[in-house]
């Protein structure tokens, strides 16, 4: 089966939202590690905002004229990509760019059969790429297998990438990275859900 992977750039304080005003460089040992999970999707899932976003930027940077071969490369990756944009009413027109469908789920049940029902098609894995209020959607559903986070030394108030959830969510920590510019990667698998009851002391909680 497929697996739905949350892949995204953040900052220490789990920020999420315009990366313009906190991301600092992408190194090219980090572009190199983006690319090579970048090369395991073939499908993305956004919200209409990122996707504006996405459709306002990548087309144009395929031009020789932008950016490295690295950032093209890149740009080539996303314009082949199937991309799903998900809206509950489906009444707002998207940007035109290749291979895009808009996804009208009319609730989070609707949006679960659909996502299962992807999962289980033949394919490349499937990164769910934001924003924020389908990205913990789809976390608080209980559906993302894999989360990379690239995390910037910076701290910047905004929106954060948990802070939808409901309950407490665990996660078990599969592998860490650091590039050039301080960056550091960090890959995690959930773990199964469960209650988990409140310790009664910091005692309990030594090893």
């Amino acid at each position: 089966m497929r697996k739905i992977v949350l892949q995204m750039m953040t900052t220490l304080n789990g920020r999420l939202d315009d990366p313009l005003a906190w991301m600092g460089t992408v190194s090219e040992d980090q572009y190199r590690a983006i690319d090579r999970l970048y090369a395991t999707y073939d499908t993305l899932l956004v919200g209409r905002v990122t996707y504006e976003e996405m459709a306002a930027y990548w087309p144009g940077a395929l031009s020789e004229d932008v950016g490295t071969e690295t950032n093209r490369k890149m740009a080539r990756r996303m314009n082949d990509y199937r991309k799903l944009v998900f809206s509950r009413s489906g009444s707002e027109m998207l940007t035109e760019w290749n291979n895009v469908d808009q996804v009208v789920v009319a609730d989070d049940d609707a949006l679960a059969a659909y996502l299962l029902q992807l999962k289980a098609q033949p394919g490349g894995d499937i990164h769910l790429s934001g924003g924020a209020s389908l990205a913990q959607t789809v976390i608080g559903l209980g559906l993302v297998d894999t989360f990379h986070f690239f995390v910037y030394p910076v701290t910047s108030p905004g929106v954060a990438w948990f802070s939808g959830l409901p309950q407490r969510y665990d996660l078990q920590l599969m592998g860490a990275d650091t590039y050039a510019n301080g960056v550091v990667g960090l890959h995690y698998e959930p773990l199964a859900r469960g209650k988990v009851e409140r310790p009664g002391g910091f005692s309990e909680l030594l090893a």
